[in-house]
């Protein structure tokens, strides 16, 4: 009779146990989970314009250009220019200050933003056409990112790609108003 009471007195133990390990599991979710919602929250938006650079603002024939870093200039003729690093297709920070008048002009003025990317001589030239693609595109998706309608932004492959100048003045990304 001792060997079934002490049987029964084993299997509530575990049974209880079990349960309160059940338990401790379901808690340990529910404020983990609680946690990391309100942390999600609570964090920073990730930046979709990387790099940090200063909107220069020139007159035509001016050349303001850093030789392998991203950078923003705004022409007076309402020209937006991008130009980027050796190899890469981050656009530089100031892109959402640059681009107010492009977005005034296809929100006010009902015209579309046309985006051209060039590239530089250097290098494999299939490369060079897809990563001017990628800047063109980073360049319309920061233009997205600022309430521009997909269907008011055309992506416009140059007559000439390859541009010519030196090799930091030919990695760039034009943007201008048209009808």
């Amino acid at each position: 009779m001792s060997f079934n009471s002490n049987d029964d007195d084993s299997q509530q133990r575990f049974a209880l146990g079990f349960l309160f390990a059940l338990i401790a599991l379901v808690v340990s979710t529910v404020v983990g989970v609680v946690v990391y919602k309100r942390g999600i929250a609570h964090a920073p938006a990730k930046p979709a314009i990387v790099k940090t650079v200063e909107v220069t603002t020139i007159g035509a024939g001016g050349n303001v250009i850093a030789e392998d870093a991203a950078s923003v200039i705004v022409m007076d003729n309402g020209v937006v220019k991008f130009f980027f690093a050796s190899g890469k297709a981050e656009v530089a920070a100031g892109a959402n200050t640059a681009l107010v008048e492009v977005i005034k002009g296809v929100v006010e003025g009902g015209k579309r933003a046309s985006i051209s990317g060039y590239h530089d001589a250097t290098g494999d030239l299939v490369k060079n056409q897809e990563l001017a693609k990628l800047r063109a595109m980073a360049v319309s998706d920061a233009l997205k990112s600022l309430g521009v309608a997909e269907d008011k932004i055309e992506l416009k492959k140059p007559e000439q790609s390859q541009a010519s100048g030196s090799n930091a003045e030919a990695r760039r990304v034009e943007v201008t108003l048209v009808q």
